[in-house]
């Protein structure tokens, strides 16, 4: 019975030092995070139905772990009064924060994001807007931690100015740069509808300090037209580039999605390196 407990014992202490093995050694360890961003047009889809459901099953069905919302309302009343962040936060179990962009409709109607982690920390700014341009644009920040041991991720949603004349595209995105630059050996993500429909120069000052997902070749290629015109506005940035592994990119088109929003969401998996 001793001579059974001590072999019993002894492979507890193998086991356990196989676990811890891998640390000793200086192993890579990883988080894995599924990215989507998607404008959901406050939930009316091209039927010209309010249906806030159709959008939360569409969220669901990629699995996400972080969720950039854009055009999202809250107590507005063509959405009926709605709290949108809440009601999809609750609907899909997730935390919700809002970022409020204009006041519209005796509500607020702005960006949102929902994570599958705890938010610690949210900043919402308002971005350079000037007149006669209709719409004042936001960006909102938080913080979140995948979990025990994991790094604290910076992620940004934003929507940016979609009129083709305007400078203010321009000053926005440098704008962004220049608002998250604090910190850049953090891992970063900034995801949302930048309203840049394949204008490369505009991309570009973007790209000069950030990693834009459709520079990846995608395992599930986007291959129709409506796939291709989302991509010319919605996009997944990160950095630093040395630090994550694309693992994936995609343009969700699964059936109703189409019917849902005027926007296609865009899935990107990700994962940081620890070194």
């Amino acid at each position: 019975m001793a001579a059974k407990l001590t072999m019993g014992i002894k492979w507890v202490l193998v086991a356990l030092l196989m676990s811890l093995l891998p640390a000793a050694l200086g192993a890579t360890q990883s988080t894995t995070v599924r990215v989507l961003t998607y404008n959901i047009r406050h939930a009316q889809g091209m039927d010209g139905v309010y249906d806030l459901a159709r959008i939360a099953e569409i969220i669901r069905s990629a699995q996400p772990d972080i969720v950039a919302l854009q055009e999202v309302d809250r107590g507005t009343q063509r959405s009926g009064g709605m709290n949108q962040v809440e009601a999809l936060a609750g609907l899909l179990g997730m935390y919700g924060e809002f970022g409020r962009a204009i006041d519209f409709q005796g509500g607020v109607y702005g960006v949102a994001v929902l994570s599958r982690w705890p938010l610690h920390y949210a900043d919402n700014r308002a971005l350079p807007s000037s007149p006669p341009y209709y719409e004042p644009r936001t960006a909102l920040t938080v913080f979140t931690r995948p979990g025990p041991g994991a790094p604290l991720i910076q992620f940004t949603t934003t929507h940016l100015d979609d009129a083709r004349d305007s400078p203010d595209r321009w000053e926005q995105m440098m704008y962004l740069n220049d608002l998250l630059a604090a910190g850049d050996g953090r891992p970063s993500i900034l995801a949302g509808d930048f309203n840049a429909r394949g204008e490369v120069e505009l991309l570009a000052v973007l790209e000069a300090h950030w990693t834009n997902i459709t520079s990846f070749e995608p395992l599930q290629a986007p291959g129709t037209g409506a796939n291709r015109r989302g991509l010319r506005s919605d996009y997944v940035f990160f950095r630093p580039r040395d630090r994550w592994r694309v693992v994936d990119w995609q343009v969700i088109d699964a059936p109703g999605v189409s019917v849902a929003s005027d926007h296609r969401p865009v899935l990107a998996v990700l994962e940081w390196l620890d070194q």
